[in-house]
């Protein structure tokens, strides 16, 4: 039986990620920050390398690297913590990995390609311009540097917009889980002139994480789906659905350190995942917004 470990497992990407693979008959332990009592759960600090002796005693075949300081906003407001966890913490997850052997899917994000480029190309020159952006370019670069130097056997993923109906409500989330959450209770939202992103389903996007477990050679491939819709269209979907008041949307201009347009470019997730997506947004937008009235009916 394949054996991995999760770090980064209570996340909104880690749960549904470790449920995912136990269906796919893994061997699965968890690591997180947040507290928890439950077998095969390890409570670590990724900044700490005590921490992570006892999960990685598991002898994993895979290191799934999902633990991260994430937000624009939130690693601007914190650049040391962002460096230290992002940065430090990949470097002890990348060494406690060549010690076992392990294969290490290491988990960055879409904001490494910054706000310049039309079409988002993994193999082109990327410029990130907030610091979330630049900690995790600099996190894939400690990985390439090991893969070329030392021989860890790894892959990098490059996640584009990801939404889940059943992930934790918060300011931070998604444009599209906190539309709907707005709308459904009468409040207003900000919609970026111009704005557009493809969004990609969790059910999708788990499919795409354990594939690349079993890519063989190095490569960092954008996961991600292909049709990119308006920001304006998201939230007109989700009034319609929310049967809501459509005077609720506020237009406005894009804040410092964002990018208009996300359009990635999907390649490598056919033809080295073998993955095409399945939900796209009418759907998503039923699944969220039937979600939040679950959650929050009156």
């Amino acid at each position: 039986m394949k054996k991995a470990l999760v770090i980064g497992a209570a996340g909104n990407i880690g749960k549904p990620l470790v449920k995912y693979l136990k269906e796919k008959n893994y061997m699965v332990r968890e690591v997180d920050i947040k507290p928890g009592w439950r077998d095969g759960y390890y409570v670590a600090d990724i900044t700490k390398p005590a921490d992570l002796m006892e999960p990685f005693d598991f002898e994993p075949d895979y290191v799934f690297h999902l633990a991260a300081m994430v937000s624009r906003v939130t690693c601007e407001q914190s650049g040391s913590m962002c460096i230290d966890t992002n940065l430090y913490g990949t470097q002890n997850v990348i060494e406690f990995t060549k010690r076992c052997g392990a294969k290490l899917i290491n988990f960055s994000t879409s904001e490494v390609y910054g706000p310049d480029m039309e079409v988002m190309e993994e193999d082109a020159d990327v410029c990130p311009n907030n610091r979330y952006g630049l900690s995790k370019l600099l996190a894939e670069r400690l990985v390439e540097y090991e893969v070329k130097q030392h021989n860890l056997d790894a892959v990098t993923l490059r996640p584009f917009m990801m939404y889940d109906e059943n992930e934790d409500l918060g300011d931070h989330r998604s444009a599209m889980i906190r539309f709907a959450y707005n709308l459904y209770h009468g409040l207003p939202i900000e919609v970026h002139r111009g704005s557009a992103r493809g969004w990609l389903h969790v059910s999708d996007a788990v499919r795409a994480i354990e594939a690349a477990a079993h890519v063989d050679h190095y490569e960092a491939i954008n996961i991600g789906n292909p049709n990119v819709h308006s920001i304006e269209e998201l939230a007109f979907l989700i009034c319609k659905e929310l049967n809501a008041d459509q005077k609720l949307i506020h237009v406005v201009d894009l804040p410092a350190r964002m990018t208009l347009v996300k359009r990635p470019t999907l390649k490598k997730q056919r033809t080295l995942l073998d993955i095409e997506t399945k939900v796209q947004l009418e759907e998503g937008v039923k699944r969220v917004c039937a979600m939040i009235k679950k959650r929050d009916g009156k």
